[in-house]
């Protein structure tokens, strides 16, 4: 018997530099999170463990959300796109999913010309991420 893992693997098309794009969702109000890159091991982790797992391009090694933050993402659900190219985890957050203390990483509106900040931080980044850490 096939593992139900590599089958899910196999669907999705990874870009030349083995990633795929992941758009992250509360699933139960719909709001948009954030945005981040998974790769073969990220995907498959993710899978089994039922937490989200990426791909950190500034690290170049995986990256359990939450691992520095604390803010963990539960995964109730993964998507594929109709191109096999694009991922969509829908996920349970625990606290902020943004390294500046924001419950979503898309607190930037244009308006009127500029980039307005439509969130305040919920936590402070110094809080989530002790001395240099700023991603998480």
């Amino acid at each position: 018997m096939e593992d139900p893992i590599e089958i899910a693997l196999a669907e999705i098309r990874f870009g030349p530099d083995s990633l795929v794009p992941a758009v992250v969702q509360q699933h139960d109000t719909g709001e948009i999170l954030m945005h981040a890159w998974m790769n073969r091991d990220a995907v498959r982790t993710t899978l089994a463990e039922g937490r989200a797992c990426y791909w950190s391009r500034s690290r170049q090694r995986l990256w359990r959300k939450g691992e520095t933050s604390g803010q963990v993402q539960r995964l109730c659900e993964l998507r594929l796109d109709c191109d096999g190219d694009a991922l969509l985890l829908l996920v349970e957050q625990s606290g902020v999913a943004c390294h500046t203390g924001r419950r979503s990483c898309f607190f930037r509106n244009w308006r009127d010309g500029r980039w307005e900040i439509i969130t305040e931080p919920q936590a402070s980044p110094e809080t989530l991420y002790p001395k240099t850490e700023t991603t998480g």
